[in-house]
């Protein structure tokens, strides 16, 4: 099930008709009537697209009214009729505040939602990056007056296409985008200026990096560099990390120089090794005799999409919940993804309500700087 965070800013767009370069500070009297619900009506369009080509494996999230149920729950006989589940509510339901845009992207990622859906203008991105970051993947559908972020799809269409894409299995990129608004009251006196904010982390739809070479393929050597520059590159002196078998990995622990297990499990930390060909009794010892951060480095068996329960048994269920699935860190090639042909990767801990746990969208690393959402099962479906 893809667990779709959405908030609707329902002001924003409304100042752009009234010539305001922006719906900062809007007085609601000034706005025609026949203008309020623009947001609504986009956030309509890309509900409407993703409810049309998804058959009950989504469900989405949000608070009540204008900020979100008004378009996704099916209320009404013009709603798309999406199942939505209420988290909250607006402060005053009848004029949303930052403050509330805020506290539901916060809400919203504390429910564990794969996505965050946003539908307004940079204020509203500006909002949203003060409340998560990077934490979780965001995406904006354009409504706004000003556009100067990058975190927007095209249209609310487009926005539909990557959340289909995403369900579907399909490689959607993620990458962070700038976060950018103006001064809108130097702007209504001729002058603009725009100001970076920050960054979030969106999802788009791409095809492979320049590296990629004829005939759509990836050269596996330059691939597995790119990866590892990657993990190297984002290395914490203070981290132990367990490494995980396969050929993917070993990449990692030749480019640092140590010896490797390729059919077993590894552990470093300062690029030092910790220890070899590791049991799962002696990774128990050694997460519990270690007094900073803990990640694991795993990658998925090609062909099967396994990241879990097949050739690495030595992470037992209890080892698993120790580390945690935030500090999984899993590495495969896109040509090991795309083989998978929309079939998510797979986990079978041999614990079934752990591998329920684990089931959603989880970040791949498939490059240098690139990462890929990709959906994980317990059943295969």
């Amino acid at each position: 099930m893809f667990k779709l965070g959405l908030i609707v800013n329902p002001l924003a767009g409304l100042g752009g008709p009234l010539g305001m370069k922006g719906s900062d500070g809007l007085d609601l009297s000034e706005v025609p009537s026949g203008d309020l619900g623009r947001s609504t009506a986009r956030a309509l369009r890309c509900l409407a697209r993703i409810a049309s080509s998804q058959s009950g494996q989504l469900t989405v999230y949000g608070f009540a009214g204008e900020m979100s149920a008004q378009a996704a729950s099916g209320d009404e006989s013009d709603r798309v009729g999406l199942t939505f589940v209420s988290v909250g509510n607006a402060a005053d339901r009848s004029k949303t505040t930052p403050a509330d845009t805020q506290g539901a992207a916060l809400t919203l990622l504390n429910h564990g939602v794969d996505l965050l859906l946003f539908v307004g203008g940079d204020g509203t991105a500006r909002d949203i990056y003060s409340a998560v970051g990077t934490q979780v993947p965001c995406l904006g559908v354009p409504a706004g007056v000003k556009m100067h972020s990058g975190v927007y799809a095209v249209s609310p269409e487009s926005a539909a296409d990557i959340v289909l894409a995403l369900m579907a299995g399909g490689l959607v990129e993620l990458s962070e985008q700038e976060v950018r608004d103006i001064d809108e009251d130097a702007f209504r006196a001729g002058s603009v200026r725009s100001k970076y904010f920050g960054e979030l982390l969106v999802p788009s739809i791409g095809g492979f990096l320049q590296h990629v070479k004829s005939g759509g393929r990836e050269q596996e050597e330059l691939v597995l560099a790119d990866i590892t520059d990657h993990i190297i590159e984002s290395m914490d002196p203070n981290t132990l990390y367990i490494i995980g078998p396969g050929s993917t990995t070993a990449a990692v622990m030749a480019q640092l120089g140590l010896a490797n297990t390729l059919l077993g499990f590894d552990a470093i930390a300062s690029s030092a090794l910790q220890g070899g060909d590791l049991n799962a009794e002696q990774l128990a010892t050694l997460i519990a005799g270690h007094s900073g951060p803990i990640k694991a480095i795993i990658t998925a068996i090609g062909g099967q999409g396994h990241i879990l329960g097949r050739g690495n048994q030595q992470l037992t269920p209890a080892l698993i919940r120790a580390i945690g699935r935030e500090n999984f860190i899993v590495i495969a090639t896109k040509t090991k993804i795309t083989a998978l042909e929309g079939r998510p990767l797979l986990v079978d801990s041999n614990d079934p309500v752990l591998d329920i746990e684990w089931q959603g969208y989880i970040q791949v690393v498939t490059g240098y700087r690139d990462v890929v959402m990709y959906r994980v099962s317990a059943s295969g479906e």
